[in-house]
Formats: C-alpha cells, sequence, structure tokens
C-alpha cells in the first residue's frame, strides 16, 4: 500500500445468538492484525451502525467477524454496499443462501451434490406439532437432526426418534427461527474443509472432529468449550477420502458463489461424503477451524488477516502463495 495505512473498520458483536463468539472472534484479529499496515476501529452492529455510515468516507474497508443472523446472512454486507464501504467475505446473495439451509440445500442438489434426505417444516404451518413430528419420523426414519433455518454455529440443533421430544424440540425451534429443517440422521465421520480465494480457489487441510464423550455430535459446547472435542488436522483418512472432502468443499463454495472464504461441513456415512451445510464467515476465535486449517496449510494468523483484507481490497491481485509462511510451515 505504498507506506500508507489501510482504515478498518472491525465490525463485531451484533445481536445475534452468536454475539459471544462473534466478540472473541474479533478480538482475536484485534490482537492479531499487522498494525504496521492496518489503522483499526471497532464498532459493534448492536450500536454503531448510525457511526459507521457516518465514518464511512473516511473507512478503507471493513472486516466482518460477525457470526449468524443480520451478521452472516447478507443484512451487513447489504448494509456495507449501500454505504460504499468494501467488505471481507462473501456477497450479499451467497451470504443470504448459504445462511438459509433450505435454499443451500436445494442448489447443493441442483448441481449433483450430496445432501441428506430431508423435510422443511413451518411455525404458521405447523399447528399440531405431535402429528408433523410423527409424520416427519415416518417419512424420514429415526432418528431425525432437527435444526432452525436460519441460525448457525449448532444453535437449536439436537437428534431426537422420540415423537414427544421431537415436538418438544421443534416448539423450542420455533421460538429461534420461524423454520425448522428435519434431516435424516447420517452417522458417520464427522468433517470440515476451509476453501479460500477468488478465481483460484484453495482447499485448505481438511480437519477431522470427534466430539468428546457425551457429546454425539459436534454441538454448540463441543465447538467452543475446551476439550470437548478432538480436531485432528490435517484430518487423517485415506487419501480419496481427503481428495472428495476437499473436492466437495470447493464444489459447495463455487454453486453458493462464496468468495474470499467459506468452511463446508460434511459427514463420511456408509462409504460416502454429504455435505451438511457452508458457512461463509467462519469463526476466527483461538480454538476455531479455519484458522487450525490455515496454520496447517503453512500461514500464520496474521497472514489470513491480511490476506481477506487484500482481497476485498483488490480483488484478482492477490495470491495466496505470497501469504504462506513457509519456514513456518516446515517447523
Amino acid at each position: 500500500m505504498s507506506g500508507k495505512m489501510t482504515r478498518v473498520a472491525l465490525i463485531m458483536g451484533g445481536r445475534s445468538r452468536e454475539r459471544e463468539v462473534s466478540l472473541a472472534s474479533g478480538s482475536e484479529v484485534l490482537a492479531h492484525i499487522d498494525r504496521d499496515r492496518f489503522e483499526v476501529a471497532v464498532y459493534d452492529p448492536a450500536e454503531d451502525l448510525g457511526r459507521l455510515a457516518e465514518d464511512a468516507a473516511k473507512i478503507d474497508l471493513a472486516f466482518l467477524a460477525l457470526h449468524g443472523p443480520l451478521g452472516e446472512d447478507g443484512a451487513m454486507q447489504g448494509f456495507c454496499e449501500m454505504i460504499g464501504l468494501p467488505y471481507t467475505g462473501s456477497g450479499v446473495l451467497s451470504s443470504a443462501m448459504a445462511m438459509d439451509k433450505e435454499i443451500a440445500k436445494r442448489i447443493y442438489r441442483e448441481a449433483g451434490l450430496p445432501v441428506a434426505p430431508d423435510l422443511v417444516v413451518n411455525r404458521q404451518s405447523t399447528p399440531h406439532l405431535l402429528e408433523t413430528a410423527k409424520m416427519a419420523l415416518h417419512s424420514l426414519g429415526s432418528p431425525l437432526v432437527i435444526k432452525p433455518l436460519r441460525q448457525g454455529s449448532s444453535v437449536g440443533l439436537a437428534i431426537l426418534e422420540d415423537e414427544q421430544l421431537l415436538a418438544e424440540a421443534l416448539d423450542e425451534v420455533f421460538a429461534l427461527d420461524g423454520a425448522a429443517l428435519l434431516e435424516k440422521y447420517l452417522p458417520g465421520r464427522e468433517l470440515t474443509c476451509g476453501v479460500v480465494g477468488l478465481d483460484h480457489l484453495t482447499a485448505l487441510p481438511p480437519i477431522e472432529i470427534i466430539p468428546a464423550e457425551g457429546h454425539r455430535f459436534f454441538d454448540y459446547s463441543a465447538k467452543y468449550e475446551p476439550g470437548q472435542s478432538l480436531e485432528i488436522c490435517p484430518a487423517e483418512v485415506p487419501v480419496e477420502l481427503y481428495a472428495e472432502v476437499q473436492r466437495l468443499s470447493l464444489s459447495a463454495h463455487r454453486v453458493l458463489g462464496c468468495r474470499a472464504m467459506s468452511r463446508t461441513d460434511l459427514i463420511f456415512s456408509r462409504g460416502r461424503t454429504y455435505i451438511l451445510e457452508t458457512n461463509t464467515l467462519p469463526g476466527l476465535t483461538s480454538g476455531s477451524l479455519l484458522p487450525k486449517m490455515v496454520k496447517a496449510y503453512g500461514m500464520s494468523f496474521t497472514s489470513l488477516i491480511s490476506y481477506l483484507a487484500d482481497l476485498a481490497l483488490n480483488p484478482g491481485a492477490v495470491e495466496i502463495e505470497s501469504y504462506r509462511d513457509l519456514q513456518e510451515r516446515s517447523s
């Protein structure tokens, strides 16, 4: 940047149920950003949108460290576009499509990508929860995975096979979201893989996630409480599965139109790999998965931040290889 400091609005917090995770992601970015290149001011969408709009003319870039509704779903991306502010991560449409699990799965299916059988139920059209639960178990089989349609971080997710408990879980999900996604439960190996780049995409080393005893799946506490899961990076899986996970993650990134970065969660079940969902603003906390993949790839966290910022500022002029810390990778 010819010695000129880049003025960054670090956007963190917000009003979603993932506010605390967002604050943790933002704090990590703030602690590791290259202060020789970037001048940083922090904004919380819960209270600072007016100030951000007023300051937009003197800001070069918005670095989005947001998760969940109103942060990861295209809302903040649209706000940044309205005030003329370049931002990190995916655009409005791809952010919205990835956040809506029904739309994302429809796009996966149309592209021929493997996903679990599912059923979407809406609060307005579901007056009899027990009957709905019985119908879902009959049509999809038992057990079922239930999750809100437009939440992240496994908020509200459960695995159930009892009709009464499923009806109660539907009621709880409807308190979070107007619709629920019910999926056939696929037992198997949980994997996740990050993708970074614009025209030239790079699939990062995948991670296999093994939840600790007492966790049937990679739920909220397994994600964010230390010691509640084993995360193996790079995943110690057969080379064919390793390549398949990367291929499917690249495909998911492309068909959703993601930009700069994404992380796709998958399950290897009964000899086949299925896509579960794609995150357009993956966590950036000290324990988050994408930073672990980036480290295994040979980049420091500071280099990742610079890379994402430069992708937003200079699309097409940034090559990931120049950000790799080869000395760190070989040590």
